[in-house]
C-alpha cells in the first residue's frame, strides 16, 4: 500500500482548516498557522498521525478484529459506505442511532428483525401477503435496512470505530468512549483531539480528502485482516475486492 505523503495532502488540500473564529484552542499543536483567516494545520503531523492510526488498524485487523465506519454527513456518506464495503466492515452513514454502542442488544435484535425480514421476503409466505401487507412489510423492511444495514456483519462491539468527522458524528464519539471502544478519526481545526484514541489531524469537509483518509483505511484493513481471516470470511473479502475493481 502507496503511504501517504506530505505532497499527497497538500494537492487534494487536507492542510486547509476552519476559520481561525471557530477553532477549538485543543488542536494548537496541530496548526502550522493562518491565512486569511483560515488556519493551516501542519501536513507532518497529519502523515506522523495517520501512519500510528494505520499501524494501529493493521495491528487489531491481523487479529480478526471488526472496524466499524462512521460518516453520516453529506459528502461523506458514499465514500464512507464504499471504503466500508470494499473491506467488508461495518458502517454507519445514516443518523447515529443512540444506543447503538450503550445498548448494543437492542441493536442485535433489530439486525436479527432485517435479516427475518429478507428470508421472510424470499420465502412462499410472501406471495400470499395481501398488496396492502406487501407495502407495509417493505416499510418496515426499508426502514430496518437504512437504520441498522450497515451493522449486519456486527454481532458484538467492534475492536475500533473510524470517525471521518467528529463534530458531526459527536454522538457516535460519546458512546465509543462510554463503551471503551478505541476511536480513529478525522480532526479538522474545530474538533477536540483529546477525545480521540488516534487522531489524525486534517481537513474532513473536503471530498478529495475524505476520499483519501477512506480509502487509505480500507486498504490497511484489506491488506491485514485477508491474513486472519477463516476461509469463508477470504471468500468474502476476495468478492468486495472483486467488486471494487469492477466499479
Amino acid at each position: 500500500m502507496k503511504e501517504v505523503s506530505m505532497s499527497d495532502l497538500l494537492k487534494v488540500g487536507a492542510h486547509f482548516g476552519h476559520q481561525t473564529a471557530r477553532w477549538n484552542p485543543k488542536m494548537k499543536s496541530y496548526i502550522f498557522g493562518d491565512r486569511d483567516g483560515i488556519h493551516i494545520i501542519d501536513v507532518r503531523q497529519t502523515v506522523s498521525r495517520l501512519k500510528e492510526a494505520l499501524e494501529y488498524i493493521a495491528k487489531i485487523t491481523k487479529d480478526g478484529s471488526k472496524v466499524l465506519f462512521v460518516g453520516t454527513k453529506k459528502q461523506a456518506k458514499d465514500l464512507t459506505k464504499k471504503a466500508a464495503e470494499e473491506c467488508t466492515m461495518p458502517y454507519v452513514t445514516e443518523r447515529w442511532l443512540g444506543g447503538t454502542f450503550t445498548n448494543f442488544g437492542v441493536i442485535k435484535k433489530q439486525i436479527k428483525k432485517l435479516v427475518d425480514y429478507e428470508e421472510k421476503e424470499k420465502s412462499d409466505e410472501f406471495s400470499h401477503y395481501t398488496k396492502k401487507e406487501q407495502i407495509e412489510f417493505h416499510k418496515e423492511q426499508e426502514r430496518l435496512a437504512r437504520n441498522v444495514g450497515g451493522l449486519r456483519k456486527l454481532d458484538k462491539l467492534p475492536e475500533c470505530v473510524f470517525i471521518t468527522d467528529i463534530v458531526s458524528d459527536k454522538l457516535a464519539v460519546k458512546e465509543a468512549r462510554s463503551a471503551g471502544v478505541p476511536i480513529v478519526a478525522l480532526v479538522d481545526t474545530n474538533g477536540d483531539p483529546s477525545l480521540v484514541n488516534y487522531p489524525i489531524p486534517t481537513n474532513d469537509d473536503a471530498i478529495k480528502v475524505i476520499e483519501m483518509m477512506t480509502k487509505t483505511v480500507s486498504e490497511t484493513v484489506k491488506a491485514n485482516y485477508y491474513e486472519k481471516a477463516k476461509p469463508a470470511e477470504q471468500q468474502i473479502v476476495k468478492a468486495g475486492q472483486a467488486s471494487g475493481k469492477k466499479k
